[in-house]
């Protein structure tokens, strides 16, 4: 089959068009003719020889998929061949054809295209993970979305709308109105200002419930200040530096603070499966009714995966970047 692999580790020009396996699915597995997949920064850092696939997934790139499901392992119960569904993966997605776990796999609603369904898995499944699971967030709460106009925080502005949050987010000063309109109450210009003095400034020095972060070092010690009693810091990422200098870990102690950091492609199956479930038992509806949407950048053809991975490296993008696999 066709598949997008990487000759060296290293930019996005060793990204190139060949030939791969076609996988076999397990018994508990569907076999998708894959119609759409989408970038991640995982994508780009597997690229570059950093982030190697957990062990047994594919090694191609690629962490969720939208497709036709072509064939059905024995074990298979709840979709056949011809079905449409999408869902996350541990690899393998840039590829003609891609295999998934039937209990990760997801319907496409009659709403949507095989690229909107394809933006879907990994940015909700993160940020659910992160606001429902991780940072507990509860109607009435604030919370602070870091990278309000990323993939991940275009999917978390509106869940936490959805479950009732007043939301702040942090997005270059070209990007608030995305994310006004996603729903946030209060876009900061990062570049421009202090988001500590603006947080601080909004909610009256009363600061919020949760922070959702992606850029870790640079904002760690600010993240506190803003952070309330008993708040709760959710660190995703550290696409700032993994590096905190001149700490006063007190901040910690005096609000009783809690710093969780997560990741999700590591996580085990059984994790990813009951995340999966109850995403799509909050989600799957306002999906269908359009509450909740997926928010596309821009569409590539996969043999355009180089010129992808370069907008997404140059933070060019507001929300998902997905690449047409079959037209």
């Amino acid at each position: 089959m066709q598949a997008i692999l990487v000759k060296t580790p290293g930019g996005p020009e060793q990204l190139q068009l060949g030939e791969y396996p076609k996988p076999e699915p397990k018994p508990h597995e569907l076999l998708l003719k894959v119609h759409a997949t989408a970038l991640n920064r995982a994508d780009t850092l597997q690229r570059q020889g950093k982030y190697p696939p957990p062990a047994g997934a594919s090694p191609l790139l690629g962490l969720e998929v939208a497709g036709v499901v072509e064939a059905a392992g024995a074990e298979c119960k709840t979709f056949k061949p011809g079905n449409k569904v999408f869902g996350l993966l541990p690899g393998g997605g840039y590829a003609a054809y891609a295999v998934i776990d039937e209990a990760m796999a997801m319907s496409v609603p009659e709403n949507l295209s095989m690229e909107e369904a394809a933006a879907i898995p990994e940015v909700f499944l993160t940020a659910f993970q992160a606001l429902v699971w991780l940072g507990r967030l509860q109607a009435g709460e604030r919370v602070l979305i870091h990278a309000g106009a990323s993939g991940v925080g275009t999917a978390a502005i509106q869940l936490a709308k959805a479950m009732g949050a007043e939301v702040l987010v942090t997005a270059s000063a070209e990007k608030h109105q995305v994310c006004l309109e996603l729903g946030a109450d209060k876009a900061i210009d990062y570049k421009n200002t202090s988001f500590k003095e603006e947080v601080l400034a909004y909610t009256k020095n009363e600061g919020v419930d949760v922070i959702v972060d992606f850029i870790s070092g640079p904002y760690f010690s600010d993240n506190l200040d803003c952070l309330r009693t008993d708040g709760r810091l959710v660190m995703l990422a550290t696409l700032g530096g993994g590096k905190v200098e001149n700490l006063d870990v007190r901040k910690i102690l005096a609000k009783r603070l809690q710093i969780t950091g997560s990741t999700l492609r590591s996580r085990s199956r059984a994790y990813q499966v009951h995340l999966t479930q109850e995403l799509s038992d909050f989600a799957v509806e306002k999906f269908k009714s359009g509450e909740l949407k997926p928010v596309i950048d821009s569409v590539y053809d996969w043999q355009e995966v180089a010129e992808a991975h370069r907008h997404m490296e140059a933070n060019k993008n507001t929300g998902k970047i997905v690449l047409q696999v079959l037209k």
